[in-house]
């Protein structure tokens, strides 16, 4: 409320320690107290990851009514495209949900970032064209890579958790050619978020006010393009596909 948003995203995180399933049941008690407020993404076990448990708990977040599956396979050494996540993307797209994955720089000392590069979603996005995939954090440093994903596979998202707005805008800092994209091409395929309580909601509103965005962009930004996904979790949108393609 003091920062003017009307609706949010509550996902869950896994990490090692909290089971997926506690953390999902906890998400979805929290949307059913505040519908109106709040949506939710789940999670899966990776620790280790056992294909059948992690499809069943896909389905078990559908049934509580989350909206997606949130996943950050670098932190436990998978790359994006691995194998064995491959029934997690199959399940989420049977059912309709979305999938948001860690992408670009992580800052745990004995993780290494490859494992994070955008262009690892450019095979699962060809594998799974009608899933909605969520790049958290928008891929830094490789903006340019993440662009072209996008810009190829128009069910392929933008999201800035965890980011300074204003570094986005600036020339300079590597988010020249999102930047750029994010304000014509992609604008429909771009996400706020704040990754809060990382990113104060309040200052991200303030400093995207202050790019030089298109009215229209920033609208879409700030909550038109994520009421879309929202009202049809887990598909692309037919005609902006087709419009994709033929440009």
């Amino acid at each position: 409320d003091v920062a003017g948003v009307s609706h949010a995203v509550v996902h869950a995180e896994y990490e090692y320690g909290d089971p997926a399933d506690d953390l999902n049941e906890a998400v979805a008690a929290l949307v059913a107290k505040m519908p109106d407020r709040f949506s939710g993404y789940g999670t899966v076990s990776l620790a280790p990851l056992r294909v059948m448990r992690a499809a069943a708990q896909v389905t078990r977040s559908a049934q509580l009514g989350l909206r997606g599956i949130n996943i950050q396979p670098s932190f436990f050494g998978m790359p994006i495209d691995h194998p064995q996540l491959y029934p997690v993307y199959a399940k989420a797209c049977e059912l309709g949900l979305g999938v948001g994955v860690h992408t670009g720089i992580n800052y745990t000392s004995h993780l290494p970032i490859k494992h994070d590069h955008p262009l690892q979603l450019d095979q699962v996005a060809c594998d799974f064209p009608e899933l909605t995939l969520i790049a958290c954090h928008a891929g830094w440093p490789w903006g340019a890579e993440l662009v072209a994903v996008a810009r190829k596979h128009p069910n392929v998202y933008l999201e800035f958790g965890g980011l300074a707005p204003k570094y986005v805008g600036a020339a300079g800092t590597g988010w020249e050619v999102v930047f750029r994209f994010m304000n014509s091409l992609l604008s429909e395929q771009v996400l706020f978020g704040t990754d809060w309580p990382v990113f104060p909601m309040a200052r991200a509103l303030a400093e995207w006010r202050d790019l030089d965005l298109k009215p229209a962009v920033l609208e879409a930004l700030l909550g038109g393009n994520a009421n879309r996904l929202l009202s049809r979790p887990g598909t692309s949108l037919p005609g902006r596909a087709e419009a994709h393609r033929r440009s």
